[in-house]
């Protein structure tokens, strides 16, 4: 980094934390910028675990010249040496994972059992898992009874969904430490292949899609070479964490999308399927949570969403299409445009409470640069109340019209500003009214995607 105020050797002392781990934790709809936070803070952790999502997450982290697009790995693998782990919460992409760790150990990235551990309890995504999630999408799709279109859930097809259904199944499940025994892993598929089958096969007569057969004995060709690379990284993660508690280093917790697309508190049914809240972080890691002091909430300077689902301060206009092109809004994952809008702080102080936020980094600031106002949702308007709180259902949350607060906008360019103070007043200003709604500090402004254009308070 190019700026001493910004040196991760004192970063967490300017951010405030408390001594002890930390969760970083998106507020949203995903996308926040979590990548890019958990970089800046890994050099002052020991370990990086991600506890929840798989293949469907997309990380970007820019350092110099260098763009990194993680997935599955932790953010931590960029800095040598640290501890990086995929919990059991997470759900592991056999074929996505082993191309990120070739991928990066070709870019230099060290990256070998010392630094890469894979929970032994972590589930794994089968091909079958993609297949049934494109065909249930498109089952779901189409036109029911009533003859009414229906909206997708807007899934990335990577197989998330029915992987964690399998999960909970349990019977048709496999999990990274059944990768090890190929003889076990041959009586699993056995078992497992025929009933995917005759579920795919009813699906794909129902839509009218084509579908092709899974092969027992194919899946084990397709998992030996996979296996091979990934089974000295697979061990009791848990108990490795739990040692790093005790041998007094900290970890940093990293979640995957966020708290609005949480299974149990996010905009069910357009949600993905894991905890993805800070509270998944516990059940998908194994470490209580009277362990962890610091949330650390990530919130993008205004809203966006990909995929199906209400979205009230959505900006189907040119606002909406400026912030998009400025702010590059395009999935990491997918490459689908996001869609874009002002930020909605009721449903941030809603998120910043179910996650337990304990401080706030306000990212892709440097987007707004520029605008002549600035609109902040302060609450909504539903079937004529107006309510400061937000609604269980997508049914309701569809009919909310949002109520606004307008700031002044501010003049760029913010890139050089490396402390909050530097920051034009307007911006400041911005920061500060989010700050007081959500009664929860901003302690870090992003004005840019590269790891030193960051404003510290």
């Amino acid at each position: 980094m190019t700026d001493t105020q910004n040196d991760p050797a004192t970063l967490i002392d300017r951010l405030g934390l408390k001594p002890g781990h930390a969760t970083v934790v998106g507020l949203q709809w995903g996308d926040e910028g979590k990548g890019k936070v958990v970089d800046m803070l890994a050099a002052e952790f020991d370990a990086v675990a991600r506890y929840n999502g798989g293949a469907n997450a997309g990380h970007t982290v820019v350092v110099g010249d260098n763009k990194y697009k993680l997935h599955l790995m932790p953010s931590g693998v960029l800095y040598d040496g640290k501890v990086n782990v995929l919990g059991n919460g997470v759900v592991i992409d056999p074929e996505q994972l082993v191309s990120e760790i070739i991928g990066n150990r070709e870019r230099g990235l060290r990256i070998d059992t010392s630094t890469l551990f894979i929970s032994n309890r972590a589930h794994i995504v089968m091909p079958y898992h993609k297949a049934q999630d494109k065909l249930q999408e498109s089952a779901y799709t189409m036109p029911n009874a009533l003859e009414q279109a229906i909206e997708g859930i807007g899934t990335t097809g990577r197989g998330i969904g029915p992987c964690y259904a399998d999960k909970a199944l349990r019977s048709t499940a496999i999990r990274a430490a059944d990768l090890p025994d190929f003889d076990k892993l041959r009586h699993q598929l056995h078992r497992i292949v025929p009933i995917k089958n005759a579920t795919l096969k009813a699906l794909a007569d129902y839509t009218g899609e084509p579908f092709e057969p899974f092969s027992a004995d194919t899946l084990l060709d397709w998992l030996r070479p996979l296996a091979k690379v990934l089974v000295p990284h697979i061990t009791d993660t848990a108990s490795l964490l739990h040692k790093v508690t005790t041998d007094d280093k900290r970890i940093l917790f990293e979640g995957a999308n966020a708290t609005l697309l949480d299974i149990d508190h996010g905009t069910y049914p357009y949600v993905t399927s894991s905890n993805c809240s800070s509270l998944g972080a516990h059940t998908g890691t194994g470490v209580p949570g009277h362990r962890v002091p610091n949330v650390i909430g990530i919130v993008k300077a205004y809203q966006t969403r990909v995929g199906g689902g209400p979205m009230p301060t959505e900006q189907n206009n040119a606002i909406g299409e400026r912030i998009r092109e400025v702010g590059r809004e395009y999935g990491t994952t997918t490459g689908r445009p996001r869609r874009c809008g002002w930020i909605d702080l009721v449903a941030l102080k809603y998120t910043a409470s179910v996650s337990g936020a304990t401080s706030l980094c306000v990212m892709l600031l440097d987007v707004l640069a520029g605008l002549p106002e600035l609109k902040l949702c302060t609450a909504y308007k539903i079937d004529g109340k107006t309510l400061d709180c937000f609604p269980a259902t997508s049914e309701q949350l569809a009919k909310a019209q949002p109520v606004y607060q307008t700031l002044p906008g501010f003049e760029g360019p913010v890139e050089g500003c490396r402390s909050i103070a530097e920051l034009p007043e307007n911006a400041r200003g911005y920061l500060k009214f989010i700050e007081q709604f959500l009664g929860v500090p901003v302690v870090l402004a992003s004005v840019g995607p590269k790891r030193d254009q960051t404003a510290v308070r």
